[in-house]
C-alpha cells in the first residue's frame, strides 16, 4: 500500500505540473493572508475568516504532535516567519531537526491539485455542517417541558396532575384526618413534616 500511494503521488504531480512546499507551509502562508484580510471585513464576516484561518494550523500543529515537537514553538516561529519575511512563504515544519526550515528547497513537496482538492473538500463539509442547523430544527424545543417529555403547562403526560400538587393533595387529606399536624407517614416509608407557613 506504502508504495502504491508513493507512486499515485507522484502520476498526481506529473499529472498537476505543478507543486507546492509540504509541512505545513502552504497552510501557515494562507492563514497569514486570511488574518490579514479579515481586518479588512465588518462585522461576524471577520470571525468566520479569523477561524477559517486559524483552523489552518492544525495541519503544522499536528504534524509537529506527530513528530513529538513542541507545537507552539515552532508555530510562533512559523507565524513570526511567514508574516516578516517575504521569502518566509515557503517556510514549514523541519521534522529532521525540530524546527522550521524551507520545504520547498528541502524537497518536501505537494502536487497543487491535491491541496485545492483538500482545501475545496473541507470547506464543504464545514459547510454542510453548518447548513445542518437550519434545516433540522425541533419545534417543540421552544416548549419549557420539552426536554423533560412532560406536555406543555407542566401537567403529567396523559393530562395528570403534577407531581407537586399530587403531594400537596395527598398532605391535606392526611391533616384534615389528624386535626392539622404538622408531620406524619404518607404511605409505607414516606413521611413529610409541614414547614409554620403551610396552610
Amino acid at each position: 500500500r506504502s508504495i502504491h500511494d508513493a507512486l499515485m503521488v507522484v502520476k498526481r504531480a506529473l499529472k498537476s505540473r505543478a507543486v507546492v512546499a509540504g509541512g505545513g507551509a502552504v497552510e501557515m502562508e494562507v492563514s497569514r493572508y486570511l488574518r490579514e484580510h479579515a481586518l479588512t471585513i465588518e462585522g461576524k464576516g471577520q470571525l468566520i475568516v479569523t477561524a477559517f484561518a486559524k483552523a489552518l494550523e492544525v495541519v503544522p500543529r499536528q504534524l509537529c504532535d506527530n513528530a513529538g515537537f513542541d507545537s507552539t514553538d515552532i508555530l510562533s516561529s512559523l507565524r513570526r516567519k511567514h508574516t516578516h519575511d517575504e521569502d518566509g512563504k515557503w517556510y514549514g515544519v523541519d521534522i529532521a531537526n525540530g524546527g522550521i526550515c524551507d520545504t520547498f528547497n528541502s524537497g518536501v513537496w505537494e502536487p497543487s491539485d491535491n491541496k485545492a482538492n483538500s482545501y475545496a473538500a473541507s470547506t464543504e463539509a464545514a459547510c454542510v455542517i453548518l447548513s445542518i442547523d437550519e434545516t433540522v430544527i425541533n419545534p417543540r424545543s421552544q416548549d419549557p417541558g420539552a426536554a423533560t417529555g412532560m406536555p406543555p403547562g407542566g401537567g403529567m403526560p396523559g393530562g395528570g396532575k403534577p407531581l407537586s400538587n399530587m403531594m400537596g393533595s395527598a398532605m391535606d387529606a392526611v391533616n384534615a384526618q389528624k386535626g392539622g399536624s404538622r408531620s406524619g407517614n404518607l404511605g409505607q416509608g414516606v413521611s413529610y413534616m409541614k414547614g409554620r407557613g403551610g396552610g
